[in-house]
């Protein structure tokens, strides 16, 4: 079934815009009329033949705006709170269309509608927009469809991206004082050396004075960033766009950057944590609303965002299917640690390894925030002062000369 964008007067005379699905651009315009819309402007947005529809997703969704995973999150506690309302499925997807400010989420909703509208369910109909919707994302929508309570599931993805987002977003603030101060701090040295230095510097060549030594080290600093400054920014783009290559279209280079990442003082031990708190989170879901244990295994691999930790995960799922326990085979990785899989074991005999990795995800998650807390009060300090004795270091240099010249003077 096409789907039309239109834009309508309401019996105010106040201007709407929207989409909807009809048969036929007459039968849309029709359908308007009833709800008391008077369509100025009716047009088709979607191929309105089955054959057509994927090439008009691939090149519709790359020119409409890009869908966050806020906005994805929520929808889904919105669609959740409709249908535990008793709304079906079809009309809560409509009511969703008609809300959705943004243009390629709207459009998303409306094909999604039109593809249960003609028999398919939820989960495959979300599958085809990979952008928009996850793996993690379509397998907990085809359990609760399974087990019937496709509004729980909805509930809980919510949940977890909403959970997800926020920890994100506390990461970004409590790193961003820190990341600006460095910027800001560069950028005034480059410019002191570059600019600055050179101006002040050349009055104590012209007197032909025997300079200091850290005057004339500077002075040569100084002079090559002047000279070479355009070089020595190509140089760092070209490593940077070279290394972010190696680092992430070759799979040796992304084993290397993982176990980098693992390996960074200070940094590495709360990546390491993110990504076993992101673990048990994921699991814990997935697990929860029905997904089978080695499916719900082969999705959580794709989620922690470390090549080593997924293969760790790889092989504790074809363990788990030979018969053996989760705790066990994820203790030998050396990836996991020793409490968390405690911890997994409990739950594996007690029957409730949800709640375990929920705890365990909880309790990585708050350490990663104080760990996070501490790292930046320490970064603060140590970039001011490495800051200062940087300018410092400059002061001194243009001052040592002066001293000097008001000495010979005297």
């Amino acid at each position: 079934m096409p789907v039309y964008e239109y834009k309508a007067l309401d019996i105010r005379g106040k201007n709407l815009k929207g989409i909807i699905n009809a048969e036929s651009i007459s039968t849309a315009r029709q359908r308007l009329r009833e709800t008391s819309l008077f369509p100025f402007d009716l047009r088709e947005t979607s191929a309105g033949e089955k054959d057509k529809t994927q090439a008009g997703r691939s090149a519709g969704a790359f020119l409409l705006k890009r869908v966050g995973l806020r906005e994805v999150s929520i929808m889904t506690r919105q669609l959740a709170t409709l249908l535990s309302a008793g709304l079906p499925l079809v009309s809560s997807l409509e009511a969703l269309t008609s809300q959705t400010n943004n243009p390629r989420l709207k459009k998303t909703l409306a094909q999604i509608k039109e593809e249960i509208n003609e028999g398919s369910d939820l989960a495959r109909s979300i599958s085809h927009y990979p952008k928009i919707f996850s793996q993690f994302y379509i397998n907990m929508v085809r359990a609760g469809e399974a087990s019937g309570a496709l509004d729980i599931v909805l509930e809980r993805l919510a949940d977890f991206n909403e959970s997800q987002q926020a920890l994100r977003g506390r990461v970004k603030a409590a790193l961003a004082y820190p990341l600006f101060m460095f910027l800001i701090g560069s950028g005034v040295l480059f410019f002191l050396t570059t600019f600055i230095v050179p101006k002040i510097t050349g009055i104590f060549s012209e007197m032909h004075q025997t300079l200091p030594g850290i005057t004339v080290f500077l002075i040569s600093v100084s002079g090559f960033l002047k000279s070479f400054w355009i070089a020595i920014l190509l140089i760092v783009i070209g490593t940077f766009a070279t290394l972010n290559y190696l680092f992430t279209k070759t799979i040796r280079g992304q084993y290397i950057r993982d176990r980098i990442k693992l390996k960074i003082p200070l940094f590495g031990p709360l990546i390491h944590k993110m990504a076993v708190a992101r673990f048990s989170r994921t699991l814990g879901t997935l697990l929860q609303s029905g997904v089978p244990m080695l499916t719900a295994l082969s999705i959580v691999k794709n989620v922690v965002n470390n090549r080593l930790i997924a293969d760790a995960i790889a092989e504790a799922s074809r363990d788990v299917e030979e018969g053996q326990s989760l705790s066990a085979t994820l203790l030998r990785s050396g990836f996991f640690p020793p409490i968390a899989t405690q911890m997994i074991s409990a739950g594996e005999h007690s029957g409730m390894l949800e709640k375990m990795l929920y705890k365990i995800a909880d309790s990585l998650e708050n350490e990663v925030e104080s760990d996070i807390t501490t790292l930046t009060s320490m970064l603060e300090p140590v970039m001011i002062l490495v800051m200062g004795l940087l300018i410092g270091f400059i002061v001194i240099s243009i001052l040592l000369p002066i001293f000097e010249m008001n000495q010979l003077i005297r």
